[in-house]
């Protein structure tokens, strides 16, 4: 979804439009008239699937069958998107800091600790200095809005994951992986075969984030990385 970044003396914010709540209720009442029809249709049908629910939406005399139909829909609307605003992620973009929103959630981070920054799929990825990951965000606004707003600011947008090379496939017991680590990827593995465990899934990569390990996902598959070694190391971690 397209959003104008609103951009003020010192930072530029991207977030979901204001206009998206009605938007949605407007649609939600539309599907709401279009029960109404469809319970119609139904009803006229020798055999019809649903046939006794549609016959009870029939049994409400006009115009409340209407009324009932389109206020439903206008607050299913409202519901989901005010589920909308809060599930998505809120971006204000400094010369100095990067603050970032997503529900009950807001983190702050200084723009000296920023590395890379780009989009991976539909997420948003910061990188460390150490090419840690401190950030892996869903993003689903405008794309060139986002790079223009971190360019503009003096960070460092890339074009794609620069890193991407060094992931690795992850299978159970994988050797190498600091300690915990294993487990906590089979704990994710399970959460993401389950379709209401989000929540522990992005808490799970959180945790295997303070652990040094970056992890992005494909076809429910884990993939990992470790960061780099401090100045001092003798080059970027691998495979034993």
């Amino acid at each position: 979804m397209k959003a104008t970044p609103k951009q003020s003396a010192d930072a530029t914010v991207l977030a979901q439009p204001v206009w998206l709540v009605p938007a949605f209720a407007a649609a939600g009442a539309l599907l709401g008239w279009l029960v109404k029809l469809l319970a119609n249709w139904l009803v006229g049908w020798g055999w019809a699937p649903l046939k006794g629910p549609a016959k009870l939406l029939n049994s409400i005399p006009e115009p409340w069958l209407t009324v009932l139909g389109v206020t439903a829909g206008v607050l299913l609307g409202v519901l989901v998107g005010f589920i909308a605003l809060h599930e998505s992620l809120t971006v204000r973009v400094s010369d100095t800091r990067l603050t970032l929103k997503i529900r009950d959630e807001t983190r702050e981070l200084r723009r000296a600790d920023v590395g890379p920054v780009f989009l991976d799929g539909k997420f948003l990825v910061l990188l460390g200095h150490h090419t840690e990951e401190l950030v892996r965000e869903p993003f689903d606004l405008n794309r060139a809005a986002l790079a223009t707003a971190f360019t503009t600011h003096g960070y460092a947008w890339a074009a794609e994951d620069p890193h991407q090379a060094d992931f690795h496939l992850w299978v159970p017991d994988t050797p190498g992986l600091p300690v915990g680590a294993n487990a906590l990827l089979s704990a994710r593995a399970h959460a993401m075969r389950k379709t209401d465990s989000g929540d522990d899934v992005r808490a799970l990569r959180a945790e295997l984030n303070a652990l040094g390990l970056a992890v992005r996902d494909e076809s429910k598959r884990q993939y990992w990385r470790l960061p780099a070694p401090p100045p001092d190391g003798n080059g970027p971690l691998r495979l034993p």
